[in-house]
């Protein structure tokens, strides 16, 4: 997939004028990859469109040229899905970042995809709604990559994933067509909802060019309970006790390991004097003194048993935040020691003994490696991070966790579940996809690839091969 450079150059240009078609290796080099870590870009060209009509234009010339094309959004991805690497053009979407349009009874927002997940929130605030999907880089991510992995975040136990936000969509395919998905609509049962195909897709199928997004009515008195654990195991028992006695806004895990890195980047002070060797983040709304007296007594009942150790529970807006801090700022505070990162699921009812197997693996396989365990344990997604050693250089730290990635994810299979929970299979997973769907569905995976996509354009090599 070649082409003169100097000519597509050219043609570029064209389309969205010579200051917006970048080569300098600077842009190359930035524009070029996600957040996965060990990877060298290598683009031709990074191109930033700020219209339809453009990217179809775009995706007409790459038809053409048999020039192959990725998306690049807010690049927070961990799975390589973004990257380029053979000479590809990256195609930028951080000028179409416009807020389209609002409409008050339908609680639906039509946006460009290169808006932020951030903004979109503060938009929804403004307008007294409010949008739920929420993570850690909410204020560089983009909500065209968002969709294109199904990104899930912190409050899936609630709310869901993007998925389930996604009202409407235009996508430009991979052949050049522009298709307009279910409009908006709430209900629409005239046949193949294609809009499920390109969430998720990771851009292989084609470019989403604009959303419509639902909104909710934001919750009220959001209040925060952080308990210490003595073992991992028992943070199902404790998540089954407290969703029966309260509506559940988040429920995450940490390790004691993964705290203390925090503690140490951010100068915090520990939640409890004594520590734990787990923790379990608790968010609810305390919108009745019931809700309150029901949480502790929840609390109470599981201390008793032997279930949690200490706790603490915010008494206001601010005293919440910096309890979320304790697991919000674990990705960013482990990110200089460059781990290698693991986001995997199972069902919620099979957490307890997959994490029981997970951790007699790790302790066996990296004996002299810090392992880190945190996720979104109440909806199953589990991260597994491996520090870093001083000393060790990247190449080969990497090399010997890939020795063990297959042992992992035949875990994941004897369990049924994920080998990518949300941050999508890009590059790294993708030999690996067979650990988590059957030849058969890869098999229909590549036919509806090749439909959407006859010439292979679309951010080839991700997800899947054709050959």
């Amino acid at each position: 997939m070649r082409s003169n450079a100097g000519e597509l150059i050219s043609y570029l240009a064209d389309i969205v004028g010579p200051r917006w078609v970048k080569t300098e290796p600077v842009d190359l080099n930035h524009y070029g990859k996600d957040w996965t870590n060990d990877v060298n870009p290598n683009p031709s060209a990074i191109v930033f469109p700020t219209s339809i009509e453009e990217i179809k234009l775009i995706v007409a010339l790459a038809n053409k040229k048999k020039v192959a094309l990725v998306p690049s959004g807010g690049r927070t991805g961990l799975s390589g899905g973004a990257l380029a690497k053979n000479s590809e053009v990256v195609v930028s979407f951080d000028r179409m970042n416009k807020i389209l349009e609002f409409n008050a009874v339908d609680r639906l927002i039509t946006c460009e995809p290169g808006v932020t997940t951030r903004t979109l929130q503060e938009f929804a605030k403004e307008k007294e709604l409010y949008y739920p999907v929420d993570f850690a880089s909410s204020g560089s991510s983009q909500l065209g990559g968002n969709v294109a992995t199904n990104a899930g975040g912190i409050k899936v136990i609630r709310y869901g994933m993007t998925r389930n936000w996604v009202q409407g969509m235009k996508v430009v395919t991979g052949e050049g067509q522009l298709l307009d998905l279910n409009r908006g609509l709430v209900k629409n049962a005239s046949g193949f909802d294609f809009r499920h195909l390109f969430i998720g897709s990771e851009g292989t199928l084609g470019f989403i060019t604009e959303l419509t997004i639902g909104l909710s009515s934001p919750p009220k008195d959001l209040t925060v309970m952080l308990i210490g654990l003595n073992s991992m195991i028992d943070t199902i028992a404790v998540l089954e006790a407290f969703r029966n006695k309260l509506t559940l806004n988040a429920f995450e895990f940490f390790s004691d390991k993964a705290l203390a890195h925090v503690v140490k980047e951010y100068a915090l002070q520990k939640p409890f004097d004594k520590g734990c060797e787990f923790y379990a983040l608790i968010e609810f709304e305390n919108t009745t003194s019931s809700n309150l007296d029901a949480a502790q007594s929840v609390f109470d009942h599981c201390f008793k048993c032997g279930l949690v150790v200490n706790g603490t529970i915010s008494q206001s807006s601010s005293d919440a935040k910096k309890l979320w801090r304790f697991r919000e700022d674990i990705t960013s505070a482990i990110s200089k020691y460059s781990p290698y990162k693991n986001d995997i699921s199972v069902r919620i009812s099979q957490v307890p003994s997959f994490l029981s197997e997970l951790d007699e693996l790790i302790k066996r396989i990296y004996p002299s490696f810090e392992a880190l365990f945190f996720g979104h344990i109440g909806d199953g997604n589990i991260h597994l991070n491996i520090v870093k050693p001083v000393g060790l250089a990247a190449k080969d730290f990497y090399k010997e966790c890939e020795k063990v990635t297959e042992m992992v994810f035949g875990l994941v299979q004897k369990f049924g579940g994920s080998i990518s929970a949300e941050h999508g299979i890009g590059v790294l997973k993708k030999p690996y996809l067979r650990y988590s769907r059957s030849k058969e569905e890869i098999t229909y995976m590549k036919a509806v690839k090749r439909m959407f996509d006859p010439n292979n354009i679309m951010n080839p090599g991700k997800l899947m091969d054709l050959g």
